[in-house]
């Protein structure tokens, strides 16, 4: 394997750089993405029982909020439920933004390298292919062993750079997906805790 590697020169060592960090991201990725981590079993039930038995409490909020991405957005929704439905709304959103940003961390810099590697694996065939023809211009092609050099780290660097590329793909699509999956749940979620707590402002209101 040192030998494959080495063969393809200088070129070899940021695909191997770019390969460390990708798999460091999706390793990450799958640690902090679980749905259980982000969108904890029965929170908005939760949540609910301890608005009707008055324990919501703004401690209780701050709690919920630091506990999972789905309590962030739940918070933000707790801390404007004195306001209409739009307000709520509204405040759920802009956290929202702010916890899809945090879900999507670090996979542009996966999509980057899943769309640069196979560039640098070019460049060093490109370089390769250029020592071959260096090799041809000074000895002519009787001695195949003066060609052998460029033409294996041609073919070494492209393939390096495709076998950190389509992985990386590969799991950048699936976290994505996996994001707009997690994002899609949460908005369920937080429009639950809204239509719930409208209308108990509704029964409080005919009632008073």
């Amino acid at each position: 394997m040192l030998e494959i590697v080495s063969a393809g020169g200088l070129i070899m060592l940021p695909i191997i750089v770019c390969s460390i960090v990708a798999l460091a991201i999706i390793a990450e990725r799958f640690i902090n993405l679980r749905k259980d981590k982000i969108l904890p079993n029965n929170l908005v039930a939760d949540v609910w029982r301890m608005a009707s038995t008055k324990q919501l409490t703004d401690e209780k909020v701050r709690e919920i909020q630091q506990e999972s991405a789905l309590g962030r957005i739940l918070a933000a929704g707790l801390l404007s439920r004195g306001q209409d439905r739009e307000g709520m709304k509204e405040s759920i959103e802009e956290v929202g933004h702010h916890v899809v940003h945090d879900l999507s961390r670090n996979l542009n810099a996966l999509g980057t390298i899943a769309a640069v590697t196979p560039l640098i694996g070019l460049l060093g065939t490109v370089v390769g292919m250029i020592s071959v023809f260096t090799n041809i211009t000074t000895v002519g092609v009787g001695n195949p062993a003066q060609l052998a050099g460029g033409i294996s780290q041609a073919l070494v660097t492209t393939a390096g750079g495709l076998m950190v590329a389509i992985p990386s793909l590969m799991f950048y699509r699936f976290f994505r997906g996996k994001v707009d999956e997690l994002v899609v749940d949460m908005e369920k979620e937080s429009l639950k805790l809204v239509d719930v707590l409208q209308k108990r402002q509704v029964k409080s209101r005919a009632t008073t």
